[in-house]
């Protein structure tokens, strides 16, 4: 079965490459009408132009950068104002704290991804939900990671912050369930995208090892044998995003190949 997403409005954070273009382009191929969300207006412009339009949809964009959230949170609402029936579906995601070992994460590496993340998610949250509420039908899903289930290695401040929005997730979930609202989190595992290519150059310069001995290593712990695709990852999104994915709520989904060493 095929979602159809045709008349919903969706706002899709980090949308000008990787999970978020994916997730964006799959939400309007399946017939939502999309606003992309991110700090570079070139490409969104860009990215806007070559999404999918099935249903003759108008899509547009906010430029706003998730790292001055209180701002982010006020382009929103100026948005608002001219769109006053908002979204039925909101994609909470940007890009990931840097890797590294915990103890030599610096505070403000803690502050600057609490922000980023948790903070930025609520706000929009914050936002979007009151429109929702007044339907009583919203869909809130947030990329995170299956660090919330198994932490990994050299990701710290990823680690930390990750678990933190998916406890704020599931409380969320509990307190709007009620109103027709569901809120689940996606969990990438191993997925070709740019940050996916960062982290391993990143540990092949520390440890000196190549590049394709680490992609090695990592395919032997998949049992799918392979690196994920950002469309892969979409997909779920666009099926927690569904009317049909309606009395699932307040889940953490992985996507990750079977990697992850937990139920």
């Amino acid at each position: 079965m095929q979602p159809d997403l045709s008349f919903q409005r969706a706002l899709v954070g980090g949308s000008t490459q990787g999970i978020g273009r994916a997730v964006a382009e799959e939400l309007a191929r399946l017939g939502a009408t999309v606003t992309l969300l991110a700090r570079d207006e070139a490409r969104l412009r860009q990215v806007a132009a070559e999404l999918p339009t099935p249903q003759g949809q108008q899509h547009d964009f906010i430029v706003a950068d998730f790292s001055a959230p209180e701002t982010l949170a006020q382009q929103l609402r100026t948005y608002l104002t001219a769109q006053p029936d908002g979204f039925h579906i909101l994609v909470n995601n940007t890009g990931g704290p840097a890797g590294g070992p915990l103890l030599a994460a610096p505070v403000a590496a803690f502050r600057a991804a609490f922000e980023q993340h948790l903070v930025c998610n609520h706000l929009l949250a914050q936002a979007v939900v009151p429109a929702m509420q007044a339907r009583r039908y919203g869909r809130i899903i947030n990329i995170i990671s299956t660090s919330v289930k198994v932490p990994l290695t050299n990701l710290g401040v990823s680690n930390t912050i990750r678990g933190a929005v998916a406890n704020w997730a599931k409380t969320l979930a509990n307190e709007l369930g009620g109103s027709g609202i569901t809120v689940n989190n996606v969990l990438p595992g191993a997925t070709l995208t740019q940050r996916h290519t960062s982290l391993i150059d990143k540990k092949a310069a520390q440890t000196g090892q190549s590049v394709q001995d680490i992609e090695a290593g990592m395919l032997r712990l998949i049992p799918a044998g392979r690196f994920g695709q950002a469309a892969e990852v979409a997909q779920a999104v666009a099926f927690l995003a569904s009317p049909a994915a309606g009395y699932l709520n307040g889940i953490n989904l992985p996507v990750d190949g079977g990697r992850t060493g937990s139920l």
